[in-house]
């Protein structure tokens, strides 16, 4: 059986200097897909040699960041220590968990002769027993990121988050979760199946798509049912294009948003404030680090 379409959407402007960012997620329709919180896609872009692209220190809790990085290379500072550059194909996790500061810069990939930076910014929301715990780190480069190829020669999967068949991303699992890039060639198609009370939606970054039959354009969020069923992409362009896949079991406990906190409640969010002005997050040594 097919899953049904739920709603589709497109997002809307929230640029930083240099990068044209369109915000995803949450959208009119939806606060979350499973622990999925939000979602800014940083689009496809020739940019300058000196690009103004970073977010400036500033703090988190409550949730797991992730950068996946199509196109450019960025830069991680933190004020537990942690420091990496991943270039394009890599991915950055930050588990923010009590607290912790962090500054992230993307720019052009110096390991490249491309100009262009393209990247995906997601917020893992942690149960509540995880907001309590110790921040914690991963840099994965492009080349460490499960890949496999699809049935026919119709193009490829990486699994970014969570697992497919014998795929295991080393991001850690604290719910059901996955974030899929699915690359697909010309006349081709891709059936995945979803198990029952699974939250999943589909974002078409740069090309139109077929999902499950009906067309979607380029920019499109669309979220489907929660029955069990199957999702097939059909790609009936010229070229390959490709399709972010992500979503998990729902979250069942209260959500409460304030700037870069997630909580549970109103008063997480008001200690949350106090704990990062009181200097309880830290702060980034980006003499020692970098």
């Amino acid at each position: 059986m097919k899953k049904r379409t739920s709603f589709s959407t497109q997002g809307h402007r929230a640029d930083i200097g240099d990068l044209t960012i369109n915000r995803i997620l949450p959208n009119r329709y939806a606060d979350a897909v499973g622990p999925f919180v939000f979602l800014d896609h940083i689009v496809p872009k020739h940019q300058p040699a000196v690009m103004d692209s970073g977010t400036g220190a500033h703090p988190h809790r409550g949730i797991a960041t992730l950068s996946y990085i199509i196109e450019g290379e960025d830069e991680h500072f933190d004020s537990a220590g942690n420091y990496a550059k991943v270039h394009s194909g890599g991915v950055q996790w930050m588990k923010a968990g009590h607290g912790i500061v962090h500054d992230e810069t993307l720019n052009v990939d110096s390991h490249t002769e491309t100009n262009r930076t393209h990247a995906f910014q997601f917020w893992i929301n942690l149960p509540s027993k995880n907001k309590a715990e110790s921040p914690a780190y991963l840099a994965i480069p492009g080349n460490e990121v499960p890949s496999k190829g699809l049935p026919n020669n119709g193009g490829w999967i990486k699994v970014i988050v969570g697992d497919y068949e014998n795929l295991r991303s080393a991001i850690p699992n604290y719910s059901i979760q996955f974030l899929y890039h699915i690359n697909l060639e010309p006349d081709k198609d891709f059936t995945i199946s979803m198990k029952e009370n699974i939250e999943v939606a589909a974002f078409l970054p740069t090309k139109n798509a077929m999902l499950n039959g009906a067309g979607f354009k380029a920019g499109e969020f669309v979220e489907f049912d929660r029955d069990a069923g199957e999702i097939t992409i059909g790609n009936k362009l010229q070229g390959a294009i490709d399709v972010i896949l992500f979503g998990g079991e729902p979250y069942t406990e209260p959500i409460v948003a304030e700037g870069p906190f997630v909580m549970n409640s109103r008063s997480e969010i008001a200690e949350a404030y106090r704990d990062f002005y009181s200097g309880k997050y830290g702060k980034i040594n980006y003499q020692k680090l970098a």
